[in-house]
């Protein structure tokens, strides 16, 4: 039994149509009249309840980041030790992208939604309740671990966003949902620096509590206002078909040196500034004040990577950005290496901004590689609707594949700021990767999609 929604397109003359459920069994966001005549009202809904539970999703991802800060001289746990309890969850959150994205196919968008942003009860109350001097490192270690259940939510709310939105509208819809989603690295560290500024560094616990009302809300948000789309329920074989295609692991590793900057850059900051200006942040506070600077002006730009790509070509506006990325990671090796705290400061910032820009134009690049590889099939004479399905279909799986692969380079930040740092005492063995990595991925771009080839992709 269907029902029908308010949303009613001029164009083709019959209404869109909402199993039970809340599944929507019709969706045609690329024909104008669908679109204008209420469909761009249903997606920006869905979009916008997605944004809040990723957001949440986000911060609980990033807690350990702040809650390294509080874990003093009681705790007896040393820099590297800490990177560690930073890298963890990293490493779960990444691994959990890839079956997060399945899961949007499997049990629909707004369903999926709904339980992931209800599991994130599980890492803040453990963390509200267990931290404490006296307890071991192991179980530090499991509650970083669990915390990592927040990084997956990033993958299942963009693969669903994906679907509402039509191709010349995804890098903004793209853009505004994963800028929203990453702002809640820069909030988390905004209330570690409220309980830090309010009742001092001895009660970590209460910056994972804060969030538990949040999460609740999140929760009941998703169930009352999202839909499920009946027709992002592709098939299994979406995941395996898409590792076949060569543009899969390019994009995945580009996706690393954008996003894999920015969550690295965001869980290890403080904890940098702290080690390698340690006499300028001997107290967590005084590096609480700045760490949140650089997640908050990456996360907001990076509708910006979207939009710029959207005009101007998602592989222009990334092979530029690597190059600054580039430049602004030299701008902190110099800085190390005078001990200008200043200049070290100004090259992270643009580390971050420029990250930003890049994770935007990056998932820009996701849908329109496949968009541009369904037209050569379509003038070549195949069926133009099962082209476009097929096109989403493949790009739903990369978002998912390189949303996961990307999120491990926040993993290897982390690993090759703690071995820097163990092996020369400064992160000056840590700036140099960075900086021979953003030049492989500017050198990627250009050679395959920019450089004029026989196979090269219009439009990408």
């Amino acid at each position: 039994m269907t029902v029908t929604t308010d949303v009613k397109p001029r164009g083709r003359g019959y209404p869109l149509t909402r199993l039970k459920g809340r599944w929507i069994d019709d969706w045609r966001p690329e024909e104008p009249d669908f679109w204008q005549g209420g469909g761009a009202r249903t997606a920006r809904r869905n979009l916008i309840f997605s944004i809040f539970s990723e957001h949440i999703g986000f911060s609980v991802w990033t807690l350990w980041s702040v809650l390294v800060l509080f874990l003093g001289p009681a705790y007896g746990i040393d820099p590297a030790g800490k990177f560690t309890l930073t890298a963890v969850p990293a490493l779960v959150g990444a691994t959990l992208r890839i079956p997060y994205t399945f899961a949007v196919a499997r049990f629909g968008g707004r369903n999926w939604t709904i339980f992931s942003a209800a599991l994130l009860l599980v890492p803040s109350a453990l963390a509200a309740f267990l931290i404490e001097p006296g307890v071991s490192y192991t179980t530090l270690v499991l509650l970083a671990a669990v915390a990592g259940v927040g990084g997956g939510n990033f993958a299942s709310s963009m693969a669903n966003i994906n679907a509402f939105y039509p191709q010349r509208l995804k890098g903004w819809a793209l853009g505004i949902n994963a800028g929203g989603g990453n702002l809640g690295v820069a909030v988390v560290q905004l209330v570690g620096l409220l309980v830090l500024a309010t009742v001092g560094n001895g009660s970590p616990g209460l910056v994972a509590g804060i969030y538990i009302p949040f999460i609740v809300l999140a929760a009941l948000g998703s169930a009352l206002y999202m839909d499920n789309l009946s027709q992002a329920r592709n098939d299994k074989r979406a995941m395996r078909d898409v590792c076949r295609d060569p543009h899969t692991w390019i994009m995945s590793v580009l996706y690393i040196g954008t996003f894999g900057s920015f969550i690295g850059f965001g869980f290890a900051f403080g904890q940098v500034l702290q080690v390698q200006f340690k006499a300028d942040f001997d107290t967590p506070i005084e590096a609480a004040y700045l760490t949140f600077l650089g997640p908050l002006l990456g996360s907001l730009i990076r509708p910006v990577g979207g939009l710029l790509a959207d005009r101007i070509g998602g592989a222009k506006v990334t092979f530029w950005n690597f190059v600054a990325m580039a430049a602004a990671a030299g701008v902190v090796l110099l800085a190390s290496a005078q001990a200008s705290l200043p200049l070290f400061l100004t090259g992270f910032i643009l580390l971050f901004v420029f990250s930003g820009v890049g994770n935007g134009s990056t998932y820009k690049m996701i849908p329109a590689i496949f968009r541009a590889k369904a037209q050569l099939g379509v003038a070549n004479g195949g069926d133009p609707e099962a082209a476009e399905h097929e096109a989403r279909r493949l790009a739903g799986a990369l978002i998912g594949i390189a949303g996961a692969i990307g999120a491990f380079g926040g993993v290897l930040v982390n690993i090759a700021f703690r071995q820097s740092f163990l092996t020369y005492k400064t992160g000056d063995g840590a700036y140099i990767a960075f900086i021979a990595f953003y030049a492989l991925c500017f050198a990627l771009t250009w050679l395959v999609y920019l450089r004029t080839h026989p196979r090269k992709l219009a439009g990408v």
